[in-house]
């Protein structure tokens, strides 16, 4: 009968005793991190000159190209000898100064445009100021509670559909001043759609937001700045860009008729000079400078909010 060698187990190592060559030993989490440590680095990406040279060109040729052929529709549409509007290039040679230098100082009603646009964004920046706090506040109040969400809405709506120059005979009644009349009609023209828009931000919060802040005990306080503020921010910046350009245009029209150093005055003086082309130049002043201030409280929203604004 054959003889059927057994293989004896591997023996393990008793206490104390060496371990043979053939037992290895489990790496370490010590040395398992100190390998992970050693990696070298992943290199972030460079931008491509060349993709952000594409970028850039596919941002400002289609609104450059746009306005070089409206500037030559204007040319030709109006350089007829009977035609009543000057032309682009006859802004330029009349009125070119203004551009050139927006910020001399020849005299108290004698000053570039860029003086008379500081002039008015300083209202804008105390009426809108104004608004964006109490707007937010009093839309926060407003969208928690059905109740006073069906009873304001509808006084909001009639409100806000009051033209900006119809305000300006009351402030004037009240207050008995031009600075603080239009700084009023700035805060009565802007505050309605910061109200509606944050009322509709704090309704659209979701439940989930709410349980959380149950569960975590937050207080009023807490909650405003920590879930509601976040959660609504996209509608609350959505209401202040829509109430900056509504600020822009009231300080204008408010200007024409309570006078001062502003943009506005600037426009109704040089009617009644019969100066179109120093109207035309500060039209363009006026809607760049609405331009920068819709992008700036975009911009603002958009690092407030991480981009969901």
């Amino acid at each position: 009968m054959p003889v059927v060698a057994l293989k004896a187990p591997p023996s393990v190592p008793r206490a104390g005793q060496p371990q043979t060559p053939d037992a290895t030993p489990a790496p370490s989490r010590d040395a398992s991190r100190a390998r992970i440590a050693r990696l070298p680095a992943v290199p972030r990406p460079r931008p491509d000159a060349a993709r952000v040279a594409r970028r850039l060109a596919g941002a400002v040729l289609p609104p450059l190209v746009v306005l070089l052929v409206l500037l030559g529709l204007w040319q030709l549409a109006f350089s007829g000898p009977e035609s009543g509007l000057p032309t682009p290039l006859a802004v330029w040679r009349e009125s070119g100064d203004l551009l050139l230098d927006p910020f001399y100082v020849a005299g108290t009603q004698d000053m570039g445009l860029g003086w008379r646009v500081l002039a008015s964004l300083e209202r804008v920046a105390y009426g809108f100021g104004l608004a964006a706090v109490v707007g937010v506040l009093t839309g926060a109040v407003i969208g928690q509670s059905d109740l006073m969400m069906r009873g304001f809405d509808p006084i909001f709506q009639v409100l806000r559909t009051v033209p900006p120059l119809a305000w300006l005979p009351i402030s004037l009644a009240a207050f008995m001043d031009s600075g603080p009349s239009a700084i009023f009609v700035i805060f009565i023209t802007a505050i309605w759609p910061i109200i509606i828009n944050t009322a509709a931000g704090v309704r659209a919060i979701p439940q989930d937001y709410r349980n959380v802040a149950a569960v975590l005990r937050l207080n009023q306080i807490e909650f405003f700045w920590k879930i509601m503020i976040p959660a609504a921010a996209p509608y609350i910046f959505s209401g202040l860009r829509i109430g900056v350009g509504l600020s822009w245009l009231a300080i204008v029209a408010a200007e024409m008729l309570t006078g001062g150093v502003g943009i506005g005055f600037f426009i109704w003086d040089a009617w009644n000079s019969s100066r179109l082309t120093d109207i035309i130049v500060a039209l363009v002043y006026i809607g760049l400078t609405g331009f920068v201030l819709d992008r700036l409280v975009a911009l603002i929203g958009r690092s407030l909010s991480r981009g969901t604004a």
